[in-house]
């Protein structure tokens, strides 16, 4: 599997990704796909990205030292690594106690100390710690980004979200906010959990 063949040229999410273990977030039963162009099942029925979807989202947010970012949906913690490698702090929102624990865990055995978690309502986001540089979220919403979200991200910021148009489609959208107006951009056709959340 090669990201570069796949068209993914950002230097810094390469070198992101080749220092995060992705062995490390996958279970037992699948250590020897860990590596595959492939989502893979993790527990509680979610799963982990795979990694051209990661290396996309993470490019598409253009990422720097100075970037507070906000994700939602922690899962295995996976996505969590590789941005930390990348930014300032990581905040991260997690529906799913037993899987954040499991991720807070992981991300202390590698020594990522640049991650603050919340188990929680990710559709409502982290309003005490916005606005946000960045917001990726790791799970579908119906028809429309959460509003909630949109709320929280500071003027020039980056969303990167996956939104469910149709039964069968999913379509991950970068979108900007400039001049207090939220631009749309389409990125690729995606598969993702459904996004929970009482918005």
């Amino acid at each position: 599997m090669s990201l570069r063949r796949s068209g993914i040229t950002d230097t810094a999410v390469l070198r992101a990704i080749e220092r995060v273990p992705r062995e490390r977030f996958v279970p037992a039963s699948f250590q020897d796909r860990a590596w595959d162009d492939t989502a893979l099942p993790i527990e509680h029925g979610q799963t982990i990205s795979q990694p051209l979807v990661v290396a996309t989202m993470t490019a598409a947010l253009d990422l720097d030292e100075r970037r507070k970012v906000l994700e939602i949906g922690t899962g295995s913690g996976y996505q969590t690594a590789v941005l930390a490698r990348l930014v300032r702090r990581v905040y991260t929102i997690e529906t799913i106690k037993p899987l954040q624990d499991a991720a807070a865990r992981l991300l202390e055995a590698l020594r990522i100390h640049n991650v603050t978690m919340r188990h929680g309502d990710g559709g409502l986001g982290w309003p005490e710690q916005a606005p946000f540089d960045r917001i990726i979220v790791t799970a579908a919403s119906d028809g429309d980004p959460p509003a909630a979200l949109l709320d929280q991200l500071g003027e020039g910021g980056i969303m990167v979200c996956p939104v469910r148009r149709s039964i069968s489609d999913q379509m991950m959208v970068k979108l900007r906010r400039e001049n207090g107006k939220i631009v749309s951009q389409d990125l690729l056709p995606v598969r993702f959990v459904p996004l929970v959340s009482r918005t």
